[in-house]
């Protein structure tokens, strides 16, 4: 039985499915019925169904796990080189300005790996390689630091100015006093 892209599981997870499958065997050779097998090993009777209809042609072998049913497209050795081609820039692919983008990184791939991926995919194998999407703070070249955190400081309270106090007959939120 294969899982895709590893059912989502954990590494202890597969080999739990797999005992599972192989309890079940047992119980078919015992003559047991799907329902019954589908309820105790608390999984669906269409699972059951299917796994008996496996091992009526194959035997118990049929049942083992085979790994995921597909592979990524870029294993680690390939996602290094990605990571270097990235660490280089869009502008040294081609690209106008230095913003890397899912559908730039799913165009790098194709060129540089010739292996074909969603915009989706390449946000997954991003993301399972840890990385993390960001957007870049749009901050003026010349902008200093130190003067913006004086001028926050020093100007900003001049400019605001005081809260304004509420006077009867304004829009208080309180009643005047009779």
């Amino acid at each position: 039985m294969r899982c895709a892209q590893g059912g989502g599981l954990t590494d202890e997870r597969p080999s739990f499915r797999e005992k599972l499958r192989m309890e079940a065997a047992e119980r078919f050779r015992q003559g047991d019925e799907n329902p019954i097998i589908a309820h105790d090993l608390r999984v669906s009777v269409r699972s059951a169904q299917r796994w008996r209809r496996a091992w009526s042609q194959d035997g118990p072998r049929a049942l083992a796990s085979r790994g995921p049913a597909s592979l990524p497209l870029l294993g680690d050795e390939l996602f290094a080189v990605l990571e270097g081609e990235l660490a280089k820039g869009p502008v040294a692919h081609g690209w106008p300005d230095q913003t890397w983008t899912l559908s730039r990184i799913k165009t790098l791939i194709g060129r540089r790996f010739h292996k074909s991926y969603t915009v989706q995919g390449v946000a997954a194998l991003l993301k399972r390689h840890d990385w993390s999407c960001q957007v870049p703070a749009r901050r003026a070249i010349e902008r200093d630091e130190n003067l913006v955190a004086g001028w926050v400081k020093e100007t900003w309270p001049s400019v605001e100015g005081p809260w304004r106090c509420s006077t009867p007959g304004s829009s208080s939120r309180t009643k005047p006093d009779s």
